[in-house]
């Protein structure tokens, strides 16, 4: 799936035309950024930047790839794209300079998550992959996170293949979540590529295939000995925890334990509070009681408040689908391009909606902190550069002005990836970009509770360039066209 083809018709046309007008190569800089975090939220996770650099490496047009391309025709039935151009194609490498986020990031709206410079044309041709793939991996991993941060502690398993959109966004949505907190997932392809833990129980089928409930429980735990999670909701909750116990006794008396039971139905909250009971009285304290059934980070603070003994979380369809915002705004601008002299120039774009109007430059996020804990984010030009004691001017809040002095210490956020086309970092694991995540997010949400707004604006010259490059596209476009 990871082909340069995986892109918008327009991305190649529009390199065709910089091809044909002898542009493709002027050097380029785009920005790509979201314009509002998901779920009502107060954050957003970056992720999926290892899933980039596996789309980089390799990115090349294949012989099949162009064979495809040659077939493309215009609406009047003529060639869309030239032999010429494809060979050019054919033969293109990538060579652009990437910096980005790292995976795991708690980032805000307006912030680049990944930076590309390099040739006008290869930037747009990877702009659909890259907006494909980490809107969506960082969609889910926010997910992922609210969802962990609800279960406060509690383990939390991403249950979703069967509900999420196809096979590839199933895989995406399993490595996403893990990185947002999830301890495991069901999906056993999802473990073996990215070494994921996997955990899982039984289905009601397992229980419906034997003559009686006590029969299918006898049998599994035959066969999962050293891996025994019964479902007890088939036929009646809490008959199918008395089952589970007797089935635990014999387990015991053969050197194994009963590891858990799941709840699937019902009322959540009192059913995990009358099987805990059960359990406990008959000397299972450590066997874990285990829900699933359409949760989501409402509905798992909602049992807690309700006192619901559960102390594993199966989140399925509302985790891996985003099911209360399918998307991730998330948008690719041009930002910078060199002229003909060789001089940068900066670009932006203008809209009557204020959030949907870009920033210029090549800008970088300087993350500022106060014993340890982020307090605020500047936007700034890294041709300009950033004075020590900066003064931002917010995204929000109609422009406020904050001078920042009190701090003792910063980072750039965005780092080096690739540099002339050629990989720079140390790719990580994906444990600990997990861990990344986990920290700074349960570090985050101790500072800035749900809904608190966290500070992110524009170093003063940057805004001061942006506001007057807006007046000048205004007054050169005022008639449609450039004076």
């Amino acid at each position: 799936m990871l082909s340069p083809l995986l892109t918008d018709l327009y991305q190649l046309t529009m390199a065709y035309g910089y091809w044909k007008l002898n542009i493709h190569n002027r050097e380029a800089v785009f920005q790509q950024i979201f314009r509002k975090n998901p779920f009502g939220g107060n954050y957003t996770v970056a992720c999926g930047l290892a899933t980039v650099i596996e789309f980089l490496k390799d990115w090349h047009f294949s012989a099949d790839d162009l064979s495809y391309l040659e077939t493309l025709t215009a609406v009047d039935g003529s060639v869309l794209f030239p032999t010429e151009f494809l060979d050019y194609l054919g033969q293109l490498k990538f060579t652009c300079d990437i910096d980005a986020m790292p995976e795991g990031t708690v980032v805000f709206p307006h912030e680049p998550l990944v930076r590309i410079k390099g040739s006008l044309l290869q930037g747009q041709l990877i702009e659909s992959t890259l907006l494909n793939i980490i809107n969506f991996q960082s969609l889910i991993a926010t997910k992922a996170a609210r969802v962990c941060h609800a279960a406060k502690g509690d383990a939390v398993l991403e249950f979703g293949m069967r509900r999420a959109q196809g096979p590839d966004g199933a895989v995406s949505a399993s490595r996403a979540a893990y990185i947002g907190g999830c301890e495991a997932t069901s999906n056993v392809l999802a473990g073996k590529l990215f070494d994921i833990p996997v955990r899982g129980t039984h289905g009601h089928s397992w229980v419906t295939a034997f003559v009686d409930e006590m029969s299918a429980f006898e049998a599994y735990a035959e066969v999962m000995q050293n891996n025994c999670v019964l479902l007890v909701d088939t036929y009646n909750t809490l008959t199918g925890v008395e089952h589970a116990i007797e089935i635990g006794k014999k387990l015991r008396a053969r050197g194994s334990e009963l590891l858990g039971i799941r709840l699937d139905s019902g009322d959540l909250a009192q059913l995990s509070k009358q099987a805990r009971e059960m359990l406990d009285a008959a000397g299972f304290q450590n066997t874990k009681i285990v829900a699933s059934n359409s949760l989501d980070e409402y509905v798992i603070k909602n049992l807690k408040n309700n006192g619901a003994q559960i102390s594993v979380w199966g989140v399925g369809t509302h985790l891996s689908t985003a099911y209360d915002q399918p998307a991730l705004d998330g948008v690719y601008k041009l930002t910078a391009l060199r002229d003909a002299e060789g001089k940068w120039q900066y670009k932006l774009k203008l809209s009557e909606q204020p959030v949907k109007i870009s920033n210029p430059g090549i800008y970088q996020a300087r993350r500022f902190f106060r014993d340890g804990q982020q307090i605020m984010d500047v936007l700034y030009d890294v041709e300009i550069g950033i004075p020590e004691n900066p003064e931002m001017l917010a995204l929000t809040n109609d422009a406020k002005k904050i001078k920042l002095t009190d701090y003792d210490g910063s980072a750039d956020l965005l780092q080096p990836v690739f540099r002339q086309g050629e990989l720079v970092c140390a790719e990580e694991s994906i444990h600990d970009i997990r861990q990344r995540a986990v920290e700074q997010v349960k570090q985050f949400c101790r500072a800035f509770p749900y809904n608190a707004e966290y500070p992110v604006g524009l170093e003063k010259n940057l805004y001061e360039l942006k506001q007057s490059l807006i007046l000048e596209l205004l007054a050169a476009n005022q008639d449609g066209r450039v004076t």
